[in-house]
């Protein structure tokens, strides 16, 4: 199969999968989507009918036992990607998995220990999508120099997807599907590992502050399972700190971007806008850094993951060992917040899925 057909099996098509994923696997030469799976019979075959699929499955697990899949991407919720993931590699296939990787850093260090015991499949997790176009150049900018010795990282992500009471309660929402995973948090943490080390010490505040919504799932008005509002405090390998604020419930619209404070300068990195700006020791105000044009980056999962099939090249957008970190770091948040105390990384032991 290295420079042969890579024929992909699709369990869950959700808004990611169809926008992203089916397309770029689509533009690649050699790659074939071979059928679908949702939750339900009707929606498997209106999703194989609307992305040209010819094929529709009754349940995943039909998925992983069809010879004619090479590889499997699973588009389904939090709550299934570890036992699909576990069951593909198993069953020889490779695996892309939608973000977040799990619902819990037990499951997440499962899958990693499952694929490093089986290191012919390919273990990919879609990587978040943000910083990807200035990620290269922020890291130039502080191997010369530009920051000095980091000092604190600023990190937002504000929406005011929740800020209406009568917003139905989601999937994300609840943890049976979504587990400790909570708002943009994860996929934040994911983008400032690109530049900063890994936290080694958090204590995070977590609230629900519209408490209960409407469940179009069941009809009724229910308790909300994860948080709308976090805020988390850090300490980082090197010794810089960290503020992390995340809320859901704000007016005014989103604003997601992470700040590097160092001895010599500041990075502002607007993810949004993809616009850097810096400032250093001397000068008034921050100005505009352009990303130069063989600097940029951006969205290549798809190419990434065929890549890794094909030319056996190392997977780094992402690998499981960068979901487990940023799981890990989820559940240390969840546990902060829960008890309010601090909680130290890496985690010497995970809690039950039901904290």
């Amino acid at each position: 199969m290295p420079r042969g057909t890579v024929r992909i099996g699709v369990v869950g098509a959700g808004e990611i999968v169809r926008s992203r994923h089916v397309p770029g696997f689509r533009a690649i030469p050699g790659v074939e989507l071979v059928g679908v799976c949702n939750r339900r019979r009707d929606s498997s075959a209106r999703a194989a009918r609307e992305l040209g699929v010819a094929k529709t499955y009754g349940n995943w697990e039909e998925v992983i036992a069809d010879p004619a899949v090479d590889a499997v991407l699973i588009g389904a919720w939090p709550y299934l990607h570890c036992p699909v993931t576990l069951a593909a590699l198993d069953a020889g296939k490779h695996v892309l998995t939608q973000a977040r990787m799990a619902m819990n850093a037990r499951e997440a260090q499962r899958m990693l220990d499952r694929s490093r015991e089986l290191q012919g499949q390919v273990a990919m997790i879609a990587p978040s999508p943000y910083g990807l176009v200035g990620e290269t150049f922020v890291r130039k900018l502080m191997a010369e120099g530009f920051l000095g010795k980091l000092r604190e990282v600023h990190v937002d992500g504000l929406t005011d997807d929740l800020a209406d009471p009568e917003t139905p309660l989601g999937w994300r929402q609840k943890t049976r599907y979504s587990g400790f995973n909570m708002l943009t948090l994860g996929i934040l943490y994911e983008t400032v590992l690109r530049w900063v080390p890994p936290a080694v010490r958090v204590l995070a505040y977590a609230s629900k502050l519209v408490p209960e919504r409407f469940d179009p799932e069941t009809k009724k008005v229910r308790a909300v399972g994860t948080p709308d509002s976090v805020q988390v405090l850090t300490t980082h390998e090197d010794g810089s700190v960290g503020t992390y604020r995340l809320s859901a419930v704000l007016r005014g619209g989103r604003s997601m971007s992470v700040a590097l404070h160092g001895s010599e300068g500041s990075l502002y990195y607007d993810l949004l806008k993809e616009e850097i700006r810096g400032i250093r020791r001397g000068e008034e105000a921050p100005r505009v850094l352009p990303i130069p044009a063989e600097r940029r980056g951006g969205w290549r999962a798809e190419a990434d993951f065929i890549a890794a099939i094909r030319d056996d090249r190392p997977v780094t957008h992402a690998d499981f060992a960068t979901g487990v970190r940023y799981m890990q770091f989820t559940e240390a948040v969840a546990r902060s917040s829960r008890h309010q105390v601090p909680v130290t990384l890496p985690l010497r032991e995970f809690s039950n899925p039901s904290l």
